[in-house]
Formats: C-alpha cells, structure tokens, sequence
C-alpha cells in the first residue's frame, strides 16, 4: 500500500495536476466544436462552452495559483508542485489551445456559415446601404450606452465588468499644437444590454452577420470621436481572480499556513489580459501599466473575445445546423397512475434525463402539495431554474397547509443572487428555510415526502443526481430514484434532521452521506473488493463521476488494482489518477465522454464477489464533495432497477464515437474499438430506455 509519505515524495509520478487535467477536459470540449460530424451550430456552441469555461478557469483556479506563487519560498517548498511551473505550463497549454480554436472558428466555422450563405463581415466589408444602417443603428441603440474612460497610469485601474469586453482606443487630438499628443480611452462594447451579433440587410442572397465590436470600430471616427483621430482601436477582456475556496486543496497547518501568507493579499486582481495580437507593443505596454498585469498575465488572442456569446449567433431558420431533438421518453405506469404516490407505493422508479420527462419531478410535487394525506414535504435546493416550478409547487403546498422545509444553498457559485430570492419567497410564504453552513455546502438532491396511508406514516423518497432544474434536466444527464424504501427513507429524514441541527449524529446503515461517513463506507467497499481478489474470487469497480481528485481514495484504487481488482473509470472532465502505470495502475482503465449532453450523474459499481452493489449519488470523488460538503449516495436495491443501472454503464462503455481514452499523457486519443458498427452512448441509452419501456408496455 501507498503511503502518505511516499505520495508526498513522488507526488507529480501519481498524480495528474488537477487543473492540467482539467485543461484536457476543456480540450474535449473543443475537439467536439472541430467535429465536423457535429451539426454547425452545435460546433458553435461547443466553442461557447470552451471559451465560458475558460473564463471560470482564469478566475478561480488560475488566480489561485497566482496567489500561491506570492508565498514565501520556505512555505512554497511544502507545496506538492512549484506555482511558477504550474502557471507556465497553464499557459502554454492555453495558448496551444487558443490557437487550435482561432484555427475551428476563423477556417472552419466561416466556412462552413459560407457555404449556408452567412457571412460574417466587418466594418471594411458593408455596402453603402448596409453601412448607412450600420451608422443609424450606432446613433439609436448604441452611443447611448457607450462612456469612454481615460487609461491613466497615475490614475491606477479603472474598475471594469469582467464579464464585458472593451475596445482600447488610442487617440490623437487634431487641434493639440506642437507634437503628436496621444490618449488612450476604453470603452465597454455593450454586448450584454445589445445583440452581439447585428444581422444587417441582405444582400445578393446572403445573411450578413456584424460583430458590435466591429460596429464600434466603424463609428468611433464621425459619430463619438470627430475632434479627434482614431490611431488604433482593439478589443480586450480583463479576467480577475474569484473568492478563493483553499480548503478544496489544503488542510490542516499547510492550510493555516499558506492563508496567513496571503491574509493581506487583495481580491479581485487581474489573472488574464486577452488583447488582439495585432495590437502594436508600446500600446500593450500602456495597457500592462495601467492595469498591474505582468508578462505572465498576458493571452495573445484575435480580433474578438467572449465567444461564450456565440450560443446567441442568429440562426436563420436553417435546417440542420442543430441536433435532433429526441422525444421525452414517457414511463407508462406512472402515466396511468392516477397518483404518482400509487405507483411509487408498488415499487421503486428511475428517471434518467434528458431521456424522460421531466415532468414527472414536476409532477410529483404539485400531487404532494395537493393530497390531504401529505403532511410534509422537504427539499434540498442547490441550482433552481428562472421562474422555477418547483418553487411553484412549494409555494402550493404552503399555501395548502402542508409543512414545508427547504435547505437553500446560498453558496452555489453564480446561483447566489437566485437562491437568496427563493429562500426570502419561500420564507415569506409560511416554509421553514434552512440556509448555508458557514464552511459547508450542501449538495445533495433530495425530496423527502411524509404521508398518512391507512393511519401509517409512509416516507416517499426522491434522490437524484442532477438539480432541481427543469431547464438543466433538458441538457444534463442525470438519474433519479423515486421510492417508498423505508429504510431509504428514515435516513433521509436522518439526513434533514442534521441539515437542521448539525449537532445531531446519526448512523446510516443504507446512504452514503458525506461528509461524516461517505468516505469510510468507499474504503469499506474498496477492501471487499481487495479481500475478494485476494482470494481469488470476482472483484471490480465500474465508476461513473465527474470529477476524480481526492488524492487518499485514488491511493485505494491504485492499490485495488495492485492487488488484482479490475477497474473501470468514466471521468467526465478532471482525473487526477494515472491509468496504466506498471506496478501502480495498470489494472485500472478510464474514458470520458463528450457529446451533446453534459455527462452529470454519478455511477458506482462494485462487484461484491458477483453480487453487485450499485450506486447513484450527488457527490464526485472530490476532497471537497468528501470532506467539506453534504453528499448523498443512494442504493439501488430493486434487482431489474439495478440491472438497468449496470446495462446502462456497459452501453457507455461500449462508447465509440465520443469516448477518449485517459492516458499517461492525456493527448485525448479518440477510444478504438473492435466492433464493425459505431456505437455512441447517449442515443443508445435513449434507445435502450425507449425499448425497454415498450417490451415493459
């Protein structure tokens, strides 16, 4: 077995860095924007995503390390890896990538819009009558909203959106005598309260296409600036550092440690300056000064930035260029239900979207608010949907009189501002809210329903993977069980009574709850499985996750797989184990997938000496999902329920089309496989699914 010392000693041979990892994540996505099986403007979007999760990126986990390099050199050296190298490599794999994508949209992407006749022009490019209603769109909708700022350096940083884009203008007045005087203005490009994409007039058949940028750049001269000269005008995007959260990477007197070197250290600095690389260097330089932005801050880019605003590119009404929508998948004993509660009472349910309905969450609720026999309901919320339904439902049952109890998660990165409205709604309405923990978040996905039946209190559970979240369920694929188990449900009650008193203990004989008992109940299958191999009888471990980091249980696996148990790893997007290592990992294999829905449910499968125990659960294996945040893992008992689970997990398997492969080098080399036809695992398991409901129809 591995131990703590030794992985501290040779830590980077074990080890992925977790943020490189997460690059080659980031790197699938945009392996799917240059697929050219993929429909346009699925690659579109795909070049959306790359480009707003990099934004994410430089924001936290950039800035983090920026932050760690500040350290003093005695407390860098108790680090695992040297934040100088790491940043460097960062930006390297960065700028290799950046290119790679300037390469998709630039050669690509236009030309393929080309040969739909869409054009994408810039302000060199209009027609006389185009540039008239360029001009006149610039007056009315514009130039109202544009408020030029003087880059000073005496003055320091102005404060800028980093969500925005800005155009840095050089200038030079006319009328100044003497020497050219020069003066150097920004400017918001107003693409957030504006189309980012103008659709002018057509012309000779075809869609003409203006980024506001490049409407900007045509009116500056005669509309904005006429006493002046317009020398230059570029846009850029200035990325700051987030709040940091440490504790997801350190503990203990490292931790204590390395905050107090950072105690006075202020928030919000720049991490990112992406300028157009046209930009000449004396106004670069102007820009580094003014902004505190050193060599290493700098991302050479193109012409435009946030292409996250590419989702929004106009479609014209063109056949093709999206996915084909697959039909909701129906589940036709809960149809003919007439109370869902009915169903659920004959036996267990899964739901997995964006494959079925969603309905039925929907649904669920809003028969709860209304039947005289529910007395209670309670609810995890992490990430609600805008004029959320199950807030509706909620709001329902309190005004029914049943008793209501919602745990709002106020610290859901970029669902704060939503959450703190539910919550106050909720509050107002009569429910019993329950709010974040100061360290801790809670994670889980769980509705908890108390009904009276024949003078018996019954407990329906809901447990899911995936959010309260109408519109995400369309997108992410995620399970849910539905069940009147009562073992499952009294420690889901269990679990609502800690959220509401954390001073109360309980044990859990059937969940794995984090962050009390999850990790222990892992090891705990773990070692059957290496007791189980020792012995010479069937063991493996079939996982599917999001995120695999936490350093001790990737430990156990590897020595799971030392001792002989196979192991099959799905990881979505950060892996910090390495597959295939002699005498450390070779018996352990990972792939990931990429394709039209966000891969989002966890999966977990251990053999047990062939007598499987499986898994759904809310939480990745993640030091932070492990230790610092409530989690739940839920069993799937019933044997056709479980059997599914398993079926769907080979079908994934089984991925060649949009299945890499996770090596030593994380080159993302597509999965080969032996089988004649092509097999991709989201529209088998939608075929699975449909064919299993009509033989059970």
């Amino acid at each position: 077995m591995i131990t703590r010392k030794t992985t501290a000693e040779i830590m980077p041979k074990i080890f992925f860095n977790r943020d490189i990892s997460w690059l080659a994540f980031n790197h699938r996505v945009l392996q799917e924007a240059a697929d050219k099986r993929v429909p346009l403007y699925e690659r579109m979007k795909f070049l959306a995503i790359f480009s707003s999760n990099l934004d994410e990126f430089y924001r936290i986990r950039v800035a983090e390390w920026k932050r760690l390099n500040l350290l003093t050199l005695k407390t860098k050296k108790v680090l695992a890896e040297n934040p100088k190298m790491v940043l460097r490599k960062i930006n390297h794999i960065v700028q290799k990538q950046q290119t790679e994508f300037n390469d998709i949209f630039w050669n690509q992407i236009l030309a393929e819009l080309e040969t739909r006749k869409i054009r994408l022009v810039n302000e060199k490019q209009l027609s006389a009558n185009q540039e008239q209603f360029v001009r006149n769109y610039f007056d009315e909708q514009v130039k109202p909203l544009i408020k030029p700022i003087v880059l000073n350096e005496k003055k320091g940083m102005p404060q800028l959106d980093e969500k925005s884009i800005y155009m840095s203008i050089k200038l030079c007045d006319f009328d100044r005598p003497g020497p050219r005087a020069f003066e150097f203005v920004i400017t918001e490009i107003p693409s957030r309260k504006l189309t980012r994409f103008l659709e002018l007039p057509e012309e000779d058949g075809y869609h003409h296409v203006m980024i506001l940028g490049d409407v900007l750049r045509l009116c500056l001269q005669k509309q904005m600036f006429p006493q002046y000269e317009i020398v230059e005008a570029y846009s850029i995007k200035l990325t700051r550092d987030a709040e940091l959260v440490l504790e997801d990477e350190f503990s203990g007197s490292l931790l204590k440690k390395i905050k107090k070197g950072l105690s006075a250290r202020q928030k919000g600095v720049p991490t990112r300056l992406l300028y157009d690389n046209a930009m000449p260097q004396d106004s670069l330089k102007h820009l580094r000064k003014v902004f505190g932005v050193g060599p290493q801050d700098l991302m050479p880019g193109g012409r435009y930035h946030n292409f996250s605003d590419l989702m929004n590119f106009p479609k014209f009404d063109q056949k093709g260029i999206l996915y084909e929508g697959l039909a909701a998948l129906r589940i036709k004993e809960l149809d003919d239900s007439p109370k869902l509660f009915d169903a659920i009472s004959r036996r267990d349910f899964l739901l997995h979207f964006p494959y079925h309905s969603y309905d039925y969450v929907i649904r669920l609720l809003n028969e709860a608010a209304e039947d005289e026999k529910v007395r209670c309901i309670k609810i995890t919320l992490y990430r609600a949907a805008p004029n959320s339904k199950i807030i509706q439902a909620l709001l329902k049952a309190i005004e029914n009189g049943k008793q209501v109890t919602a745990f709002l998660e106020l610290k859901a990165r970029f669902d704060e501002e939503s959450n703190i409205h539910y919550a106050h709604e909720l509050e107002e309405a009569g429910a019993k809210v329950l709010y974040s923990f100061p360290i801790l978040k809670v994670h889980s996905k769980m509705v908890y329903i108390e009904r009276i039946e024949e003078d018996k209190l019954r407990r329906y559970s809901y447990l899911s993977t995936g959010n309260f979240n109408e519109n995400t369920a369309k997108l992410y694929g995620d399970s849910s069980l539905l069940t009147r188990d009562k073992y499952i449900g009294r420690e889901v009650a269990s679990v609502f009574d800690i959220l509401a008193d954390t001073r109360i203990k309980r044990e859990f004989r059937h969940l794995l709850v984090a962050p009390d008992h999850m990790r222990h109940d892992l090891y705990s299958m773990i070692d059957r499985e290496i007791k189980n191999a020792l012995k010479g009888k069937p063991a493996y471990i079939f996982l599917k996750l999001n995120s695999l980091q936490d350093k001790d249980i990737i430990e156990k696996l590897y020595e799971a797989s030392q001792e002989g148990v196979k192991i099959r790893l799905i990881i979505r997007s950060i892996c910090c184990l390495i597959p295939g290592v002699k005498g450390l990992s070779e018996n352990i294999r990972v792939i990931s997938i990429v394709d039209r829905f966000l891969e989002h449910s966890r999966v977990l499968i251990f053999c047990n000496d062939n007598q499987p125990r499986v898994f759904l659960s809310s939480g990745d294996w993640m030091e932070r999902n492990l230790s610092r945040r409530y989690e739940v893992g839920f069993p799937i008992y019933q044997k056709d329920l479980k059997e599914e689970i398993i079926e769907m997990m080979r079908i994934q398997w089984r991925d060649n089309t949009k299945a890499r492969n996770i090596n030593k080098i994380q080159n993302n080399t597509f999965k080969k496989s032996q089988a004649l036809s092509k097999r991709n695992a989201q529209l088998d398991l939608y075929q699975y699914l449909k064919e299993k409901e009509e033989n059970h129809s």
